[in-house]
């Protein structure tokens, strides 16, 4: 079995440290952002429209990877909860789902995107498209 996990792109971003970053993208703070693909990738951005919804996965680097609870966003008034019912960047695994509209597209394979609450520098894992409207 192959488990390989391949980066695809990086977030060029505003937010630049976790503490003020949005826990998610309808939280204020959350900005638009470029995606910088490798150019290997270029052709899977074919058939997008400007206005689609996608999904970014992100591989939220900075989480704390031995975190199983936390209070959620952060409120010390919260009792705690596993990390597997919150949107913690703080998991074993650190995978972000993001949903944004794709605002424009760069040659040879830039996406702008918004919004998008992850640090400058965040890898990108994979990207999914939405019809338009959805």
């Amino acid at each position: 079995m192959d488990t390989t996990l391949v980066l695809i792109g990086v977030v060029h971003s505003d937010i630049t440290d976790l503490a003020s970053a949005p826990k998610m993208e309808n939280e204020p703070g959350a900005v638009r952002a470029t995606i910088e693909l490798d150019p290997a990738y270029a052709a899977g951005l074919d058939a997008m429209d400007i206005g689609s919804q996608l999904e970014i996965f992100t591989w939220l680097h900075k989480g704390n990877r031995s975190t199983l609870k936390i209070h959620p966003r952060g409120d010390l008034s919260q009792p705690k909860r596993g990390v597997f019912s919150t949107r913690s960047p703080s998991r074993p695994n650190p995978i972000g789902v993001h949903r944004v509209t794709l605002i424009d597209i760069q040659k040879p394979a830039t996406l702008v995107v918004e919004p998008l609450e992850v640090l400058d520098k965040t890898p990108v894992i994979d990207i999914k498209t939405k019809p338009k409207g959805y």
